[in-house]
């Protein structure tokens, strides 16, 4: 039977929601494949490429999605589905290739990224045979079918990687991921000196309630003025709904919270992510009551002070992305830290041989933060 890929419209809605339904049930967390004023914006606001697979009988059985950021020249790649009865012939495959083929031919991205389920392999198989390279494992990111983990990859334009911007120190928790990045993308990070930080700490003192105001609108309204400028608020293809507020008013953490898909991305912090200083335990427990167990942020891997700050928090490196932000001529790396709140397990994770080095340098982590040394010398 003969599959023709042709670009998403309108009238493709109905049968898309209904193949994302025959491949994920009703878990699928994304309004992209359940939610049709989101599904109609994209196809027809100029914002994301769109493929769908068609049978010559005319049935939808496989969709591909790219949505851009054009501020930040970013992509995500997102959406991919097959329905059962195509699976095996390369289809994702194909999708995925055709999709990101269209999304870089434009000459707008710098680069495109994926989150990758990790229960199978499959998925892994498939954007790496397109050209993705491995960037981490975000233990616990998502609900889909239970508490599910990702793991982050992405895709360059051609030159991108060339151009990086060299870092010239990061804090000493961060080695073991810089060193599995070396061996995944192929960049060296042997001349990135290390730093050493203080342990990890869960204790507080001092830190009064914080406020979560959920008002998408008046937050992003407020967003906007704190951050005007476009290049102080980079998190690409993330939007705040939800501020956390120090009681003093000490400071504002800007979230992109989603307690659907049971997590939460701190997009930035007014007047500065070191404001969070000693408040961050606070702030993940009025997150987790707000229906998240996962939180990330992303920081420039320059930023020592900011990350140290989160590191002494908690928070656990997981992703490197390598030549993320391009300024000027250079592009810049960042890293993506996290932290949960559920028993993490790895039991039911299928873990290709690429990101094996990724779940060792998280392991690694996260034992020197949550593991006294002497009870590891035991």
């Amino acid at each position: 039977m003969t599959v023709v890929l042709t670009p998403a419209t309108v009238h493709d809605i109905a049968d898309l929601r209904q193949l994302y339904f025959d491949v994920y049930g009703h878990g699928y967390p994304v309004p992209l494949g359940s939610d049709p004023a989101v599904m109609r914006r994209l196809i027809i606001d100029g914002t994301a490429h769109w493929l769908t697979a068609r049978t010559d009988l005319g049935d939808v059985v496989g969709s591909a999605v790219v949505q851009t950021d054009a501020g930040s020249r970013i992509g995500k790649l997102v959406g991919l589905a097959v329905h059962s009865g195509h699976r095996g012939g390369g289809l994702a495959s194909r999708l995925t290739g055709a999709v990101c083929g269209e999304a870089f031919g434009t000459g707008r991205l710098d680069s495109v990224y994926a989150t990758v389920r990790v229960v199978t392999e499959g998925p892994q198989h498939v954007v790496v045979r397109n050209g993705f390279r491995p960037l981490g494992l975000m233990p616990n990111a998502v609900e889909v079918e239970g508490c599910e983990s990702l793991a982050l990859f992405a895709r360059y334009a051609d030159g991108v990687l060339e151009r990086r911007a060299q870092v010239e120190r990061v804090p000493e928790p961060l080695a073991a991921l810089l060193s599995a990045a070396s061996s995944g993308i192929g960049i060296d990070y042997a001349g990135t000196g290390r730093v050493p930080t203080r342990p990890a700490t869960r204790a507080v003192t001092g830190a009064g309630p914080i406020e979560l105001i959920a008002a998408p609108a008046f937050v992003r309204r407020r967003f906007l003025e704190h951050f005007p400028d476009a290049g102080d608020r980079f998190f690409p293809l993330h939007t705040p709904n939800a501020v956390l507020v120090a009681a003093d008013g000490g400071f504002e953490a800007y979230a992109d919270l989603d307690p659907v898909a049971g997590n939460c991305a701190l997009v930035a912090v007014h007047p500065h992510p070191v404001a969070v200083t000693g408040a961050l335990e606070a702030l993940m427990t009025a997150v987790t009551r707000a229906g998240a167990d996962y939180a990330e942020t992303l920081l420039p891997l320059a930023d020592t002070e900011a990350l140290e700050v989160f590191l002494c928090s908690g928070f656990v490196p997981s992703a490197v992305y390598p030549a993320m932000r391009r300024i000027g001529g250079r592009f810049h790396d960042y890293v993506v830290l996290s932290r949960t709140s559920r028993q993490i397990d790895f039991r039911t994770t299928a873990v290709s041989a690429l990101l094996q080095p990724y779940l060792s340098a998280y392991l690694s982590a996260w034992t020197s933060t949550y593991l006294p040394l002497h009870e590891v010398s035991r």
